[in-house]
């Protein structure tokens, strides 16, 4: 399937979104906050990325642009909390294909995935 690149400085986080994509048959890179993530994208270029927004050293925001920079066709889901909508539509607006707000239900996350590697993109 996809090779899909989680960028999430909360470790569980990255091991539950992780788990949860291997058992959906994806291959899985992790990076700990937003220049990793950049870093990582830059080697092994995955077909997704999917970056929590709040991280340290770069947000998830910054990284996003970095990862268009680069790429314009990268394809990027965005990760947030509840109450931070604002974010979500300014990610939206800069280019990110869709969202998941955490908590997150597995199976959205898994829609999303699948609807944004085919290229259906927009959030539901």
């Amino acid at each position: 399937m996809a090779r899909i690149l989680i960028a999430d400085d909360a470790s569980f986080m990255r091991l539950r979104l992780g788990t949860l994509l291997k058992e959906a048959g994806h291959t899985v890179l992790e990076a700990a906050n937003g220049a990793e993530a950049v870093e990582t994208y830059q080697k092994e270029h995955p077909d997704l990325v999917i970056l929590d927004i709040t991280m340290p050293v770069m947000d998830g925001l910054a990284a996003m642009e970095a990862i268009l920079h680069l790429d314009p066709k990268a394809r990027i889901i965005v990760c947030s909390s509840l109450g931070q909508q604002s974010i979500v539509l300014q990610a939206i607006r800069a280019g990110a294909k869709d969202f998941v707000v955490k908590p997150f239900q597995p199976e959205r996350v898994v829609a999303a995935v699948e609807r944004v590697l085919s290229g259906n993109e927009g959030g539901s």
